[in-house]
């Protein structure tokens, strides 16, 4: 009677994990993405989705045999904004398990000193959801799956300049968005050596490649992805990649929340699979993407600390 109770409990078990099993495979992988990040991601009204981070986490989803949905969000630039606590916010209200084209920092990964935080703009929000301030928990990072550097760009003028450091832009004309990682290292480099060649523009406001283009400046410092986008959206651009990259740039992942590392765990093994394969590199360079693998150190220290001690 014993081994007969014993039995049918076991087999109860293992009925109930198949079911857990089975309507896990059914739920979709929910997955944050902004929706102007191109070419890593884009969301527009009339258009298809696009970018290297949607196919991606397509390609996850596939694996995993679940269907997927994206959460597209916006993220603002501006003093208020918190790209860490907006994707905590998102993940805590159960928007997403994953937030996508996440650069992997230090400083991006602390555990809050707030117990809430507001919701960015997401599609479908309503004004409640603008409203609502959300309890949040820990953020903790999947493996990274591609290296973000910057990058010099240079103008027509400027295009035959070889560029090996910071110092080679020495007399051309600089145009760099205030308060940027790439005006902290240029106004900084040889205690200030470039200043005189600098000219400064209010980010949003300014169209910084277009001036380039058009002959205004020699070169500026910044992220590689803005002139992937930029040469994608211009395929007749003048302006090139001088093939330099600043020694400081970061690695970009996923995140989750804490009590949610089953999800993590099952994700980083996809992706060595989709890294190990070539497929990721596939995946970029298909998107318009500089792909550059990811490097050491796979988290970003204090980035400022570094710029202002090299």
């Amino acid at each position: 009677m014993r081994a007969f109770l014993a039995g049918s409990v076991t087999a109860l078990l293992l009925a109930l994990a198949m079911t857990t099993a089975v309507r896990a495979a059914d739920e979709p992988l929910k997955v944050c993405l902004d929706e102007d990040l191109p070419p890593l991601s884009a969301h527009h009204r009339g258009k298809p989705d696009q970018g290297f981070d949607v196919a991606l986490a397509r390609a996850i989803a596939e694996r995993l045999e679940r269907p997927l949905k994206i959460q597209w969000f916006e993220s603002k630039l501006d003093e208020d904004s918190s790209p860490s606590l907006e994707a905590n916010a998102l993940l805590s209200d159960g928007r997403c398990s994953l937030v996508g084209g996440y650069a992997l920092t230090k400083d991006s990964l602390v555990v809050p000193g707030v117990k809430t935080a507001k919701l960015p703009d997401f599609d479908g929000a309503t004004r409640d959801d603008h409203r609502r301030r959300i309890p949040i928990g820990v953020l903790v990072p999947s493996q990274p799956y591609i290296y973000s550097p910057m990058t010099v760009v240079l103008g027509p003028k400027a295009r035959d300049r070889k560029i090996a450091g910071i110092g080679d832009l020495a007399g051309l004309r600089i145009g760099i968005e205030s308060g940027t990682l790439g005006d902290a290292v240029l106004m900084t480099f040889d205690k200030g050596k470039l200043i005189d060649d600098i000219t400064h523009l209010v980010p949003g406001r300014s169209d910084l490649l277009g001036s380039i283009e058009s002959g205004e400046f020699d070169a500026t410092l910044l992220d590689m992805r803005r002139f992937d986008a930029y040469r994608a959206s211009h395929p007749d651009t003048k302006i090139t990649a001088s093939g330099y990259y600043y020694p400081i740039g970061a690695n970009r992942g996923y995140v989750a929340l804490d009590s949610d590392r089953t999800l993590l765990d099952t994700v980083n093994k996809v992706l060595s699979e989709l890294q190990a394969g070539g497929k990721i590199a596939e995946l970029g360079q298909a998107a318009g993407l500089t792909y550059l693998a990811p490097r050491e150190p796979i988290i970003l220290g204090d980035v400022w600390l570094k710029i202002l001690n090299r």
